[in-house]
């Protein structure tokens, strides 16, 4: 039985058309760093996110299909509709 290599390999010249395409749509709307003005800077904090937790979770098949059938990420929009639900539930209370 022959291993398939998992490794790609790419120029620099391939790497940058890649990036300058891809996650150019997210950065479009952000505004540049200089508009922010001092009052912003002076006020800044870094937030670290929460670390996650690995569970082992069963599932009923069609969800999951659901979420799939989304494209990737589904584990992340997965955890996103918890986040969801919960907070609701903590401003119900």
């Amino acid at each position: 039985m022959s291993k398939k290599s998992t490794t790609a390999k790419y120029s620099l010249s391939e790497i940058a058309r890649t990036s300058d395409k891809e996650g150019q749509a997210e950065y479009d709307c952000a505004p540049e760093a200089e508009s922010l003005g001092e009052d912003f800077w002076e006020s800044a904090r870094v937030i670290l996110p929460k670390g996650k937790t690995s569970v082992h979770l069963r599932l009923d098949t069609d969800i999951i299909d659901w979420f799939k059938a989304h494209g990737k990420g589904h584990l992340t929009r997965m955890n996103a509709v918890l986040r969801a639900y919960v907070e609701a539930h903590r401003k119900s209370k």
